[in-house]
């Protein structure tokens, strides 16, 4: 008897462990949802996208990727960059519009792409590739298909959730034309 007993203590402590862990893996996942809403600096329209998603991806775009320091040019508004010691106010005119050069100044071997439109025109399945293998999809000037500067080596090891909440959460915020891929004035 005291055996069965023993047993079934051990068990519920198992089933116990178990569900204070879900609990918690779920607590962290919507506490990064909740979060992206509240970081984004530019409004969302979530008509047609998951809104779960869509937060969980300004999560990663604006807490954890890092994306505006290449993808706005420039990435702060005057007045607001915070490595001059300013409150940090983000580049919202131009915000995640592309143009930053990368290289020599007058001679960039790579120039920041518009992230606003370019989840507009590429799928899924095309944004997952750009994330795991670096594919460049517009044939650069030197025929190399392979992006040079985004750290798609790092980036490759995110879930399809992930890549698929950051693609949503770039199809929900206001698109910026910049075609000329050159820095935008706020």
């Amino acid at each position: 008897m005291r055996r069965q007993i023993g047993h079934l203590l051990v068990a519920a402590l198992v089933v116990s462990a178990g569900l204070i862990g879900a609990v918690t893996l779920t607590a962290q996942g919507a506490s990064k949802i909740a979060q992206g809403a509240e970081i984004s600096p530019v409004p969302m329209n979530m008509n047609g996208l998951n809104p779960a998603l869509v937060r969980e991806g300004s999560y990663i775009v604006n807490a954890m990727g890092g994306c505006n320091d290449c993808h706005t040019a420039p990435s702060y508004a005057p007045g607001g960059n915070p490595f001059f010691g300013e409150p940090e106010q983000i580049n919202t005119k131009c915000f995640l519009a592309g143009g930053m050069p990368f290289g020599p100044p007058g001679a960039p071997i790579a120039v920041s792409r518009n992230l606003t439109l370019s989840a507009h025109i590429r799928t899924l399945d095309q944004y997952k590739e750009i994330f795991r293998q670096g594919t460049d999809f517009r044939q650069p000037p030197d025929g190399n298909p392979i992006l040079q500067v985004m750290p798609w080596p790092v980036y490759k090891n995110m879930s399809d959730r992930e890549i698929e909440a950051i693609w949503q959460y770039l199809r929900s915020i206001p698109q910026v034309v910049n075609t000329a891929q050159q820095p935008c004035v706020p």
